[in-house]
């Protein structure tokens, strides 16, 4: 599985997630979104309605009878990641059930970077997490450390 972890800088959460669960709907996976807070789901599912203006990503929230066929699925936990959709956590909150998915997008603000570096490291031995690192350098992302 591969782990990125994304660190924010300067630019809001509600801004970050839908570009980058843009392209993962351009690669044709499915995306599970998490988010602990209902607040940061009701912002984020404003943000995935607004992101174009002629257009949305198309979303739905875990619970839902649509659920399954979402391409984006709000969550509050990512008990229900797996090797079908791609995990992306948005609060800064690392969770280890995300790893059950192929790929894992871990967001975090400067507020949360001792969780992110303890995350990094819980990671370093494990023969199966590639790990990459990404940090906002103006508007793009740059691979760091």
């Amino acid at each position: 599985m591969r782990v990125d972890f994304y660190q924010l800088g300067g630019r809001p959460v509600e801004e970050v997630v839908p570009q980058l669960a843009a392209k993962v709907l351009e690669s044709g996976a499915k995306l599970l979104l998490v988010a602990g807070e209902e607040t940061l789901r009701a912002r984020l599912d404003e943000a995935l309605w607004t992101f174009e203006p002629a257009s949305f990503l198309p979303h739905g929230a875990a619970g839902e009878d649509s659920e399954a066929c979402q391409p984006i699925l709000l969550a509050e936990n990512a008990d229900t990641a797996g090797t079908d959709r791609l995990t992306m956590l948005a609060d800064g909150l690392w969770r280890d059930a995300a790893l059950a998915s192929e790929r894992v997008f871990y967001l975090f603000g400067q507020d949360r970077l001792d969780d992110a570096r303890a995350a990094w490291r819980g990671l370093a031995d494990r023969d199966d997490a590639a790990r990459q690192y990404w940090k906002q350098d103006g508007g793009r992302w740059r691979e760091g450390p």
